[in-house]
């Protein structure tokens, strides 16, 4: 077995390491408390090719592999959550149901602008009833006249109301079934659609720089053909784009947890009680070596499951395992970080303090952590 990343995958981690200790993380605290979204951080993500990193050049793509994609999206959460899951939403789920589900047509229409950079996009899977059971969706659409009229309202979602987003792709009911089951298919939904409107941004716990909204739709009209992919299959279709997305959320998990680690390791360092560092007792280095070795754990995890998928294996198993692990690890490790700031770590002015509200999100967002032991039993065969 080879663990050594290739040069290229080497270059792509030094970059977004450089990127984000050196622009990003002076500027977590702020960003954090003013809810303040980086629209310049975005940019630049962009123009440094992350925001189409794993999609093919033809497509405004840089042509990179998802173990390259799980190490940006690491890196950039070891030094902020809400600028990672701003990159790790746009790119697994604003933009690959694009590339998987696309016609060519809709592929250069939307694929490409996103994957430069130059705006961002919505998915629209979760409403205020539905969401560990997705399939519950009430918002429908409905084919009059060479047009979907859209009704409903989705809930959570992310990267859905900036100044540079594009639209937002949704489930919706567009019928039923030859059993009376209801329909549901994938709907693209422009920003200025009439009839699309969006609330004020959520007030969070955690992720609180990244932008997440509420959908509402009334009679909002699209064309016939923002039908994306085979009408009827857009739940199934999502839930394949939630298989990566998994990997995305498992990766941002390890690099949250490796900040905090990093964190607790310098303060460990420089805090003095006692007439020595604490980093020189027993229980602390139990604490840090522990912590060390659960997020090693969770990264080969993370690298497995994109490694699966770049080699075209069936990866589902890997992803849904990674992302329970990782999120898990994260809150064990982000909370052995605030222990050891002791009550410092309650401070906001440590960074472990957002760290610790950043993190729980990860245990719910892209499945909660019931959800994924249920596909994991169900892969079991179980």
């Amino acid at each position: 077995m080879d663990f050594e990343l290739s040069e290229e995958q080497k270059a792509i981690q030094s970059l977004c390491r450089e990127f984000a200790q050196n622009e990003v993380r002076p500027r977590a605290e702020k960003m954090d408390a003013e809810a303040a979204f980086p629209y310049d951080l975005v940019k630049k993500m962009g123009e440094l090719g992350l925001m189409g990193l794993p999609f093919p050049e033809e497509y405004g793509g840089a042509g990179g592999d998802t173990v390259s994609y799980s190490l940006a999206v690491s890196e950039i959460a070891r030094a902020d959550t809400s600028t990672a899951i701003t990159l790790a939403a746009h790119v697994s789920l604003g933009s690959t149901p694009f590339l998987l589900f696309g016609t060519e047509e809709q592929k250069q229409k939307y694929l490409v602008p996103l994957a430069r950079g130059e705006m961002l996009w919505g998915f629209g899977l979760t409403e205020p009833q539905a969401g560990s059971d997705a399939g519950a969706t009430l918002t429908r659409a409905d084919l009059r006249d060479g047009s979907w009229i859209v009704n409903g309202t989705k809930a959570f979602i992310t990267n859905s109301g900036t100044d540079m987003t594009g639209g937002t792709t949704i489930t919706a009911i567009t019928g039923t079934d030859e059993k009376g089951r209801p329909e549901i298919s994938n709907i693209i939904v422009p920003q200025n659609t009439p009839g699309f409107t969006f609330s004020k941004k959520y007030r969070k716990m955690g992720w609180r720089a990244s932008d997440t909204r509420e959908l509402s739709f009334v009679d909002a009209k699209v064309p016939a053909e923002n039908l994306l992919g085979e009408r009827g299959k857009g739940l199934k279709q999502f839930l394949t784009v939630l298989d990566g997305g998994r990997i995305s959320v498992a990766a941002l998990s390890v690099g949250l947890a490796q900040g905090a680690y990093d964190e607790a390791l310098k303060y460990a360092k420089e805090r003095q009680q006692f007439g020595r560092a604490i980093a020189k007792f027993q229980a602390i280095q139990f604490k840090l070596a522990d912590m060390l070795c659960e997020i090693e754990h969770a990264r080969l995890m993370v690298l497995k499951a994109a490694w699966e998928k770049d080699n075209g294996r069936d990866f589902a198993m890997s992803a849904s395992l990674a992302k329970l692990f990782s999120g898990e690890m994260s809150r064990r490790v982000v909370n052995e970080a605030v222990q050891i700031h002791g009550g410092y770590g309650f401070m906001d002015e440590y960074p472990v303090s957002r760290m610790y509200r950043d993190q729980k999100i990860n245990e719910i967002g892209e499945g909660t952590n019931e959800i994924q032991r249920l596909l994991i039993a169900r892969l079991m065969g179980l």
